[in-house]
């Protein structure tokens, strides 16, 4: 527990900025599990860059990177009770919180990145990010996290039966585990962490992640294939605590949220050029990477998506479908 207790004094100081007769610079802890050569970082020093900008000053953001203050699901503990400003997590680690976000996790609800966006940014994705305060968090927006695609370490897969029961490392999702069964695969829970080893070892046959992650994991280094069939376009989400948050003023929240969306902005050019170079290295390194036919994988998960019809989760996922149509 000795992030928490560094990140619980960190909060304390930040408190402690604000008091007192003058006004001082308001502080910002933000914490996420990346290295600081991923575009995710290099987002979030740009959204420190303009939050200072905006406030002339008077805000900043200190950023704490590559998990020093614990998993995606321990920072986004820390916001529940105040002791961490902000964090990033992935839309299918938000989802043991705010159950609404297992939509993300559904194979194959976009039928493009422009698709895909114009979700995030309309009237489903906001409704989504209004769905954290619920759970004592304030949605702020959406990174890019590209679309996740299988990497096996000695099976070249080209349709779904390929995948039959090989073990698949998955997030500790329930509805990634449901996705990875439903192509035939045998979905098995594994921290990201822990994952080289596992497929070094054989624990695993393969897993699924986006080009980047696959890339800067060095998991390449012990995996054949990469198949980017992208069942799944699994969003970032930028979450800050209600409790903080709350103590903000009116014009320092404004200010925030702006420094926030021109993050998003210089993210989202950042990622498309991390794709590209994480699949001309992969390939350097000699991955043989497969282009195949998604049909295949599209037919495997309608029953699954079918389970949803007339839940909540169906209605976004008829909402989502909306607005490809005509296009």
């Amino acid at each position: 527990m000795r992030w928490f207790k560094t990140v619980f004094c960190l909060s304390v100081l930040v408190f402690l900025a604000s008091c007192g007769g003058e006004q001082q610079q308001v502080v910002l802890r933000m914490g996420h599990t990346l290295d600081t050569e991923h575009s995710v970082h290099k987002a979030m020093v740009y959204m420190a860059e303009r939050l200072r900008h905006y406030s002339n000053g008077e805000m900043d953001i200190v950023i704490y990177p590559s998990a020093q203050l614990g998993n995606e699901r321990e920072m986004v503990e820390l916001l529940q009770i105040g002791s961490l400003a902000m964090t990033k997590v992935s839309a299918a680690t938000i989802e043991g919180f705010v159950p609404e976000m297992k939509v993300f996790s559904l194979p194959y609800i976009f039928q493009s990145r422009e698709h895909r966006w114009a979700v995030l940014n309309g009237e489903v994705g906001q409704n989504l990010l209004n769905e954290t305060q619920s759970a004592h968090l304030v949605g702020l927006g959406y990174y890019d996290a590209g679309s996740r695609s299988f990497y096996m370490t000695d099976t070249k897969v080209e349709d779904p039966a390929d995948l039959n029961s090989k073990k698949i490392r998955v997030m500790e999702s329930q509805t990634a585990v449901k996705m990875v069964n439903a192509f035939g695969g045998a979905a098995t829970p594994i921290s990201f962490g822990e994952l080289y080893a596992a497929l070094q070892q054989g624990v695993v046959d393969g897993a699924e992640n986006n080009p980047p992650s696959f890339y800067l994991s060095r998991h390449y280094e012990i995996s054949k294939y990469y198949i980017l069939n992208e069942h799944t376009s699994v969003p970032d989400v930028i979450i800050g605590s209600k409790h903080v948050h709350d103590n903000l003023t009116s014009q320092q929240k404004t200010w925030l949220k702006q420094a926030t969306l021109d993050s998003v902005e210089y993210q989202k050019e950042l990622w498309l050029a991390g794709e590209l170079e994480a699949l001309s290295e992969v390939k350097k390194a000699g991955v043989e990477v497969i282009y195949p036919d998604k049909t295949p994988f599209i037919n495997a998960v309608k029953e699954f998506h079918a389970t949803f019809k007339g839940t909540r989760m169906g209605q976004y996922l008829e909402q989502i479908a909306k607005m490809n149509e005509g296009k």
